[in-house]
């Protein structure tokens, strides 16, 4: 619920606790008219909608190994034929990036209403068309495809009627470096043959997966190392796929989308499946990674929000008592409570500074913001549910409750679009870039304080 007071003219964005009336006072007057109700349909159909349909979602993902990777729940579609006749539908579209298949709305704006989807688990995000990797997947399609591509792939993505893998990562190399996929992409004639092993490819074991999007080494010649690599498009069907197994994150497997490893033996597509041109390969995935990695971020807020939400009613659970008192009564829990509260708050900042940078350049103009949150927010709401865990004792780490699903996902994003280190290692190289400018400052300071020290006939430092 509220941070505080409700008014009956508040916006449900804050009437429903979602953020703070301070930080919706900074961004309010940056939310259109058609935002501002766009976002309280959303806080709406996840809360009324989401949420409560969570449990079924769980239930209705088939246990039998045999049929475990061929079952979508119902319930998901049902969401979905909801949210789209209300209009929420592919709303991380900007209309200022895709004029001809966007929303009208800013990436600051699509921040809040991310966030919102985050606190009702991955599947409130794909009951908007807005879940991982179809979002950069249709971004890449938007932004590099031509029209024929976009016609048999974008425009069933956009409905919601197919879903998509992107596949990138390889095993037995260091995929930190994206230089070193090995993955060979070559033409013969008018078609393109592809052979390599990939994992961790998130989507593929869907059913409803019909499209790859790949990244391959199509140049290792090349003088530069970010011309050598090229991107296809690969029909899901097309021979030589092997889905070899789907990975599992501290047991989990994700069905029924799971993270596929799969070897691409002998593949081959039409010239025509070649996604801009050859070797720009690193130009597309940057323009897709930036995007992605800040809507990671946006819903991670959400779910460390929810997160806090769960500690706060099972401290304040009158059955549970230590020691003689409510958990609400041990100075530890309060102070995990807060310490939980202002790390949130911290974050949703830095995030909604990075989605305000993207709308006011671009992706690229934003990275320095993108890889601060991308550091910063997972760590963050590791934390937050690693608290709400202990909280809950046993019950914390089981399958009860949604944390424990939580933590992995949340571990993983540590890794997805680029681990940490490569994050801090590009800040840090930029933060270092300022040095120059500091050292003239210095040097210039230093020559006034002398100029001020002998017109007052003071000699240097004898004052100290």
């Amino acid at each position: 619920m509220s941070f505080g007071p409700v008014s009956p003219g508040d916006h449900p964005v804050i009437a429903e606790g979602i953020i703070s009336r301070g930080a919706w006072a900074l961004i309010e007057d940056k939310f259109s008219d058609f935002a501002k109700k766009t976002l309280a349909n959303v806080v709406h159909f996840v809360i009324n909608d989401c949420i409560p349909a969570a449990e079924v979602y769980e239930a209705q993902i088939s246990k039998d190994p045999s049929t475990r990777w061929k079952v979508v729940p119902p319930v998901i579609e049902e969401l979905k034929a909801k949210a789209k006749s209300l209009g929420l539908w592919n709303l991380f579209l900007s209309k200022k990036h895709y004029p001809d298949v966007g929303s009208p709305l800013t990436n600051l704006e699509y921040a809040v209403m991310a966030e919102v989807t985050g606190r009702g688990g991955h599947f409130a995000s794909e009951a908007l068309n807005c879940s991982a990797p179809d979002t950069g997947n249709m971004e890449v399609l938007a932004k590099y495809g031509n029209e024929e591509q976009k016609k048999q792939w974008l425009t069933p993505l956009l409905n919601g009627e197919i879903r998509s893998a992107f596949a990138m990562t390889e095993r037995f190399i260091a995929s930190s470096d994206a230089t070193n996929i090995k993955t060979d992409i070559r033409q013969e004639g008018d078609e393109i043959v592809i052979n390599g092993h990939k994992w961790w490819i998130s989507g593929a074991g869907d059913p409803r997966c019909k499209l790859h999007i790949l990244m391959g080494k199509s140049d290792p010649n090349n003088s530069s190392p970010h011309k050598q690599q090229s991107i296809v498009l690969i029909p899901a069907d097309t021979p030589g796929i092997r889905v070899v197994r789907a990975m599992q994150v501290f047991g989990y497997d994700d069905a029924p989308e799971g993270h596929c490893e799969i070897i691409y033996e002998n593949v081959r597509v039409p010239l025509k499946n070649l996604v801009k041109g050859w070797g720009c390969g690193f130009e597309i995935i940057q323009g897709r990674l930036g995007p992605g990695r800040i809507h990671h971020c946006m819903r991670s807020i959400g779910t460390a929000e929810a997160a806090l939400d769960r500690m706060l009613t099972r401290a304040t659970d009158t059955r549970k008592r230590t020691f003689g008192k409510a958990l609400y009564e041990h100075g530890t829990i309060v102070a995990d409570i807060a310490k939980s509260r202002m790390q949130i708050d911290q974050a949703r900042l830095l995030v909604l500074s990075a989605a305000n940078m993207i709308d006011r350049s671009n992706a690229k103009g934003a990275m320095r913001d993108i890889g601060m949150s991308k550091v910063v927010v997972p760590t963050m709401a590791l934390e937050v549910v690693d608290r709400s865990m202990q909280a809950h004792g046993a019950e914390g780490i089981c399958q009860d409750t949604p944390l424990a699903a939580a933590y992995a996902g949340l571990r993983t994003l540590r890794y997805a679009d680029g681990p940490d280190e490569v994050h801090i290692q590009q800040i840090g190289k930029q933060e270092l870039k300022r040095a120059k400018l500091l050292w003239e400052r210095q040097e210039s300071v230093e020559k006034k304080s002398q100029k001020h020290l002998s017109n007052a006939g003071i000699k240097p430092r004898s004052h100290l």
